[in-house]
């Protein structure tokens, strides 16, 4: 998908474990690791307002766009 979502750089950068981010924004810890993890198809603009909050980032530091290797 050429949607790629940075929550692990930002975790990172914040030096804070998947788990109380989950906490902190209100997700379980399966449903962050599906968005971090790529496989999310969707993410609902109050868990990205969420993130962001807890995160002190900007939704573009969470998501960036890459051109599809393949084509499509």
């Amino acid at each position: 998908m050429p949607i790629v979502v940075d929550v692990d750089v930002m975790l990172a950068k914040r030096k804070m474990p998947v788990g109380t981010l989950a906490e902190r924004v209100g997700i379980t810890p399966a449903n962050l690791a599906v968005l971090k993890n790529g496989r999310a198809k969707a993410v609902r603009f109050t868990t990205l307002a969420a993130l962001c909050e807890v995160l002190d980032c900007q939704p573009g530091d969470l998501l960036r766009w890459e051109p599809d290797p393949e084509g499509g």
